[in-house]
């Protein structure tokens, strides 16, 4: 057995965040998997064929995260994203006007409950603030039509054109999607505060009726057009499958390529446990969800971490990546 591509330790000199990812990528452990996982994502949008998919699930906005995500779908480093109600509902909180604030995982909870603050490990925030966005969703909801099927791409879109008429924060991942043509899909919107103001609005007599068979549809729509589809997953979980599904449901209707040509997760789940958030891109590819040949890449590492050093790494070699994108057809929600 020949012995030939070394493990080349990195020199300590004044470098940018992308050329040290890349000398990253010759070291070892999870090191080496992060700079990898930078070189597949660049890979990837060097073709303006590609569709990247970017599956977001974990409390990436209360963590500080919503910018970065904001900037990948203004720079179209993301096509789709599929993401959880919860970081919807984050992000517009934040759009209007609502904070999240560094707190500790060693607070007193009941004293927070006293005082009305939420905790997300060291984060806090104010319960009332998060109940004024619901009923402000509930309210704003009573213009979407009852007996009409939408998804939850065209709710998401809805919120972003209520958010325009509010003049919300421009650094909103909501706002970004809708003005660069990004769907965001929720396929477990009812999981999340979006749901608990919509069910609000049921209650007082307004019916929403949102079809995540809908949601599948429409994605596979998207799939089904693209030559070729890239796939970033941060966490794992509703999103990750949602997206991986997909090629399932294009094998059962003739049309599949055999899997996602590109793969990407940062996960600190372990594959050992059976779940699907950790589970591994080989296993993937017995189901077809993954091609076979495909660039693949997992790191495990906290996605806090590695979101702000990829994001940045990108945007350093934005001139080396696609100059078009990949042009989706959906309709914009009426």
């Amino acid at each position: 057995m020949e012995l030939e591509a070394e493990v080349v330790p990195p020199g300590v000199r004044g470098r940018k965040i992308s050329e040290l990812l890349e000398c990253m990528a010759g070291t070892a452990f999870q090191g080496r998997k992060l700079g990898e996982a930078f070189l597949v994502w660049k890979e990837m949008l060097s073709s303006e064929s590609c569709v990247v998919m970017m599956g977001l699930s974990g409390a990436m906005v209360p963590a500080g995260m919503r910018r970065l995500v904001a900037h990948l779908l203004r720079r179209r480093f993301v096509d789709v994203l599929v993401t959880t109600g919860a970081n919807v509902f984050h992000d517009i909180h934040e759009a209007l006007g609502g904070r999240h604030y560094r707190g500790t995982p060693n607070a007193d909870d009941a004293l927070l409950l006293k005082h009305g603050i939420d905790r997300i490990y060291d984060v806090f925030a104010r319960e009332e603030e998060f109940r004024r966005v619901d009923r402000w969703i509930a309210g704003v909801s009573r213009e979407l039509q009852e007996g009409r099927e939408y998804s939850s791409r065209e709710v998401v879109e809805f919120l972003a054109e209520k958010l325009l008429e509010r003049g919300a924060a421009e650094d909103s991942i909501t706002l970004a999607a809708y003005r660069y043509g990004v769907p965001v899909f929720v396929p477990a919107l009812g999981d999340s505060s979006i749901g608990i103001a919509l069910t609000l609005a049921r209650r007082q007599g307004h019916r929403v009726v949102i079809s995540h068979v809908k949601d599948v549809d429409e994605l596979t729509g998207i799939a089904e057009g693209a030559d070729s589809t890239g796939v970033v997953y941060v966490g794992g979980g509703v999103p990750k499958n949602f997206i991986q599904q997909v090629e399932v449901t294009l094998s059962l209707l003739g049309s599949s390529r055999g899997g996602h040509s590109y793969a990407v997760q940062f996960t600190t789940d372990a594959p050992h446990w059976g779940g699907l958030s950790g589970c591994s891109f080989e296993e993937a590819i017995s189901w077809g969800k993954v091609a076979a040949e495909a660039r693949k890449v997992q790191c495990f590492v906290d996605a806090t971490i590695a979101l702000p050093l990829v994001v940045h790494a990108l945007e350093e070699v934005r001139s080396q990546l696609r100059k078009k994108h990949p042009q989706l057809s959906l309709p914009r929600v009426r």
